[in-house]
């Protein structure tokens, strides 16, 4: 049986490092702390496997039922790292799903500066203006982990990757990816200073998306949701294609658009190989 240290019970909802999480779970509090809270197995294992940096430990070992869980639960306290023990009533108070499995973490965000970007041994970056659901950027994240991209380019504030939506939706795959902040300015600068192809879509785009040969490295430009790129964005790309549809809808949802850009970069690059 593996042994463990003694620490006091948090049974509070209200105890103040209870609240600190809550509070870091909001994006005021992730973006003042630079922390981010993930939960169960799956996260706390891709942020070890990709050497991200654990702030503290949350764990209530009612709810350690499987022996790998507390097999981590174990490497940590052997490691040092802070350990909060909560009861179960306050695991459910601050989990995100509703089957816990009794570990969750507080974690540093890792930011890169646009001028530390390198994208040519990775097959894309993906540039971002606007996204405002939380699941749509999750999955994006996901896509782009799926196919060997390198990360995203937010530009401006809008876009939120800490959000604790998005951090679920992602599966862990966020661990895989670099985030980096910057303008519609700075990226015009960096991209005529790099020339890197930068590639758009639009339904009024003449090139259809799969009968263009991209040339690597490419940085795909993803707009709004709703409105899709601006007028601004569309004018930097060095190409905008569209992807064809026949039925009465008059536009895809844009984790999916996304996704099937990604892979026919994906499926191009494999046919080179």
């Amino acid at each position: 049986m593996i042994a463990t240290t003694i620490r006091p019970l948090i049974v509070e909802r209200h105890h103040p490092q209870i609240t600190r999480i809550r509070h870091i779970c909001m994006r005021e509090g992730h973006e003042r702390t630079g922390l981010f809270y993930i939960e169960g197995t799956r996260f706390l294992t891709q942020a070890m496997q990709h050497q991200a940096q654990i702030e503290a430990l949350v764990v209530c070992r009612d709810l350690l039922v499987h022996p790998f869980t507390q097999k981590l639960v174990y490497m940590h306290e052997q490691q040092k790292t802070p350990l909060l023990e909560v009861s179960a009533d306050v695991m459910e108070s601050i989990s995100q799903v509703p089957d816990s499995q009794g570990i969750g973490a507080l974690v540093q965000q890792r930011w890169q500066r646009l001028e530390q970007v390198r994208i040519r041994k990775k097959l894309c970056w993906l540039a971002i203006e606007t996204i405002r659901s939380p699941g749509n950027l999750g999955t994006i994240l996901r896509t782009s982990d799926a196919v060997g991209g390198a990360g995203v380019l937010l530009l401006g504030n809008s876009t939120d990757p800490y959000d604790p939506g998005t951090v679920r939706a992602t599966m862990g795959a966020m661990f895989t990816q670099r985030f980096v902040r910057t303008s519609i300015a700075e990226l015009a600068s960096w991209k005529r200073r790099k020339q890197y192809q930068l590639v758009g879509t639009s339904p009024t785009a003449t090139q259809d998306y799969h009968a263009v040969r991209y040339t690597a490295p490419t940085i795909l430009l993803i707009g709004e949701e709703r409105k899709g790129l601006s007028v601004e964005l569309q004018s930097m790309c060095d190409l905008m294609v569209s992807i064809p549809m026949v039925g009465e809808s008059d536009s895809l949802n844009v984790a999916m658009a996304t996704s099937m850009m990604l892979y026919e970069l994906f499926n191009q690059q494999r046919a080179t190989i």
